[in-house]
């Protein structure tokens, strides 16, 4: 059995809270705060479990989980969730992706926090360094701002005689500015012309792509929760319009859009799990150096590259982990 341990804890603001390893009985709990819906964080959610399971830790045996969403992108209600989370005095707080990282680092310095992001996690604040993280944050990134002018590559592969390319992103969200900086560079490079489109909310999508479709050739879909969780209808307006467009995730592939390229999301949902159960052992978060992608996916939809009449060389499909067909 677990020893409980009590420390004196205070929480960043105006509220503070002793933090013990909580337990109901003698399992403890978890709290796990997404920026992602519930329906939409199903998968990542079941290979979070099998990391903890995979540690010696399974939910509703020796572990709760105190599960909290943010709903339809509404990323303002994060920090109180984070709020309602460190009032239950929850033994570690995981938090996914860069919203809810960082509304919960704003809510407590001394909960350990393990996180699963997009973001560099030490530009966004959450680490001073990736091996010696400090304070009471680590976890693991996926690289999805860094990967933007790969996916760019890809968009010149599949478009002949590409000129101008859009990129959708959410002005809420906080890596909006970075997956800019980064996608201006790579556009520069390839001698690209490049318009930014935002959407926050469900009813900017249609506006977002009849402006695609009389500016730019191809899109770049910036990583979002939100977008992600309304990936089926950004997908099927990508087809209506015949916008040939590359994506942060797999999931939008499956949904049948174009290509995408990306680090795998249930690899590190399941290694930051393993950190979350290294935590409930004892050990401390600021010893544990942040963990960074070893597996990408390049994932092709050959029957949307045929049905926007895109012409896939081998070269390509030799590259390509998995077609879709």
């Amino acid at each position: 059995m677990m020893k409980r341990r009590d420390f004196t804890a205070l929480l960043c603001g105006a509220v503070t809270w002793p933090l013990a390893a909580r337990a109901q009985g003698d399992v403890l709990v978890v709290g796990y705060l997404s920026s992602f819906s519930a329906e939409t964080n199903r998968k990542f959610t079941e290979a979070f479990r099998e990391g903890l399971s995979e540690a010696g830790f399974q939910e509703g045996r020796n572990v709760n989980i105190e599960y909290r969403w943010a709903e339809e992108g509404r990323y303002e209600t994060l920090a109180k969730m984070a709020a309602e989370l460190a009032n239950r005095r929850v033994s570690v707080i995981f938090a996914s992706p860069i919203p809810a990282a960082l509304a919960a680092k704003a809510t407590t310095a001394t909960i350990p926090i393990v996180f699963a992001v997009g973001s560099d996690p030490v530009q966004t604040g959450l680490v001073t360094s990736l091996n010696r993280p400090g304070g009471n944050a680590t976890g693991a990134t996926f690289l999805s701002v860094e990967l933007g002018s790969k996916r760019l590559e890809l968009l010149r592969d599949l478009v002949p005689n590409i000129a101008s390319v859009g990129l959708l992103v959410n002005p809420h969200n906080p890596n909006a500015v970075p997956q800019i900086k980064e996608m201006e560079k790579a556009t520069k490079a390839f001698g690209l012309r490049l318009d930014t489109l935002e959407a926050s909310a469900e009813g900017d999508f249609d506006g977002v792509y009849r402006t695609l479709r009389q500016r730019n050739d191809a899109l770049v879909v910036s990583a979002d929760p939100f977008f992600i969780n309304h990936r089926s209808q950004l997908v099927g307006l990508a087809i209506q319009y015949a916008i040939p467009t590359v994506y942060y995730a797999r999931e939008f592939v499956s949904a049948g859009g174009l290509i995408s390229y990306a680090s795998s999301l249930d690899d590190s949902f399941r290694r930051a799990a393993t950190y979350v159960a290294r935590i409930l052992k004892g050990d401390k978060a600021a010893d544990l150096p942040v963990v960074q992608p070893t597996k990408f996916e390049l994932v092709l939809n050959l029957k949307t590259a045929k049905a926007l009449g895109l012409t896939v060389s081998p070269t390509l499909l030799a590259r390509t982990d998995e077609v879709i067909d």
